[in-house]
């Protein structure tokens, strides 16, 4: 079977030398392990996907930044019968953060969110009354590594209202409350693969920041949680990521209770340094999904 490891062509863009790291030692090992896997980018003109059998996402990190030509890359491999690792059809759903309304709808927790759709005008003011704070944070709808995600107050408001609706004529927004929590308790990431817990970690931001991406200088803290917390981390996998080699619930803890900020199924970091366990627990999910 021959397997590409899907990654990005890497512009400077993105501090990928975590990234790449992880995805080496990855590869490495499954190499270890016996199986025929490369390094593959996603959009290189000259691959020829039909020789391969298996795709695996990996770390197509600029995928939002080209989110038209990803759609095609999606469908190209479906049309010459690719398997994708994760589905096709789960990462389409993934790509957009409008899943989350989905996943409110099925009874989840979500943090608070209004989805502002494109060409929309909005007035962000009134976001600070709806959520009872003084802080909320902007984003795209389509988006990661922080791209276009403000924190706002009182102080920039207006600017980043201005630039909002600017941005918006081209694509949707989400408007969220910022959590103080995230600050004192910093952000945690459930890591499962194919549908199994297997290890878990807060990011924290630095002093100063509020963006706890490594690449902005977050730092990060292996957990040992309880089983309640894994069961609540659960019941997005059950729900929402069936057929997954890998994902990644992330979200905090409010009073005790878990709200999710994001369901990634796509490029996360899956921090598998943390434990040299990790990497086994990986390959023994892939052999499951390709029994």
């Amino acid at each position: 079977m021959n397997i590409a490891l899907v990654t990005y062509l890497d512009k400077g863009a993105y501090d990928s030398a975590t990234v790449e790291n992880e995805d080496d030692k990855l590869l490495n090992f499954l190499k270890e392990k016996g199986l025929n896997i490369e390094k593959m980018i996603w959009n290189d003109p000259n691959a020829n996907w039909k020789s391969y059998d298996l795709a695996i996402l990996k770390s197509p990190w600029d995928y939002f930044d080209l989110i038209n030509d990803f759609y095609q890359w999606l469908n190209q491999l479906e049309n010459l019968k690719v398997r994708l690792l994760n589905p096709i059809e789960t990462v389409k759903w993934n790509s957009n953060k409008l899943y989350l309304q989905e996943i409110e709808a099925a009874g989840l927790k979500i943090t608070p969110s209004t989805f502002i759709r494109k060409q929309e005008s909005v007035n962000l003011n009134e976001f600070f009354g709806k959520y009872g704070v003084d802080k909320l944070i902007v984003k795209p709808s389509v988006s990661g590594g922080a791209k276009n995600t403000f924190k706002v107050t009182a102080d920039n408001v207006a600017e980043v209202n201005q630039k909002l609706n600017n941005l918006l004529q081209e694509e949707d927004f989400i408007v969220q409350p910022f959590l103080p929590e995230i600050l004192e308790n910093g952000e945690w990431s459930f890591i499962f693969f194919n549908g199994a817990y297997s290890h878990a970690l807060v990011k924290q931001a630095k002093p100063g920041d509020f963006r706890v991406q490594p690449a902005h200088g977050g730092s990060v803290h292996p957990q040992n949680p309880g089983e309640e917390q894994i069961a609540t981390a659960q019941q997005y996998i059950d729900s929402f990521a069936k057929n997954c080699l890998y994902a990644r619930v992330d979200g905090t803890f409010v009073n005790g209770e878990f709200l999710l900020m994001e369901l990634e199924l796509i490029e996360p970091f899956l921090f598998l340094n943390t434990d040299p366990q990790n990497y086994e627990r990986y390959y023994q999910a892939l052999k499951e999904l390709l029994l």
